[in-house]
């Protein structure tokens, strides 16, 4: 599992001309997945990055979490994070997770965040989405599941 997260001052997903979710302060987060990812991965990389401090405190320090800095998500589902560009010019996607598994696994991961009970607003999975938002910072954390976790 691989995500880009963005600390964001607002954040919001348009599908066919009409907002489907947006959220003030938190993580815009693109969510990648491959065939190999399981349900335990996807719980271990949620709680990872609840726990991320990456909110400034009152004395400028990254030393808060989302719960913590009262955040919300947004999820996108991404396929993308898996592109393969090491031959050629043009990304293969053969290490993308196949639809339903991924689907299943993006599901899992929206619902385990909700689970800790955070705001979560998300795309639709497989849909032409519009992402518009506002870097805080900017701050952006790339976590890949084969790295930032333990297995």
């Amino acid at each position: 599992m691989k995500t880009v997260i963005q600390r964001v001052k607002y954040a919001s997903v348009t599908i066919e001309e009409e907002v489907h979710g947006k959220i003030n302060q938190g993580y815009m987060i693109l969510v990648g997945i491959k065939n190999e990812d399981t349900p335990e991965i996807v719980s271990r990389m949620a709680d990872k990055i609840a726990n991320l401090r990456i909110f400034e405190d009152a004395d400028g320090k990254m030393n808060l979490n989302l719960s913590q800095a009262g955040g919300a998500v947004l999820s996108i589902s991404q396929f993308t994070l898996y592109a393969d560009c090491h031959k050629g010019n043009r990304p293969s996607f053969d290490t993308a997770g196949e639809p339903k598994h991924a689907k299943d696994m993006y599901i899992r991961f929206n619902k385990d965040m909700r689970e800790k009970g955070f705001q979560v607003e998300e795309g639709i999975f497989g849909a032409d989405m519009k992402v518009e938002l506002l870097n805080d910072g900017p701050v952006t954390i790339i976590l890949d599941s084969d790295i930032d976790i333990r297995h």
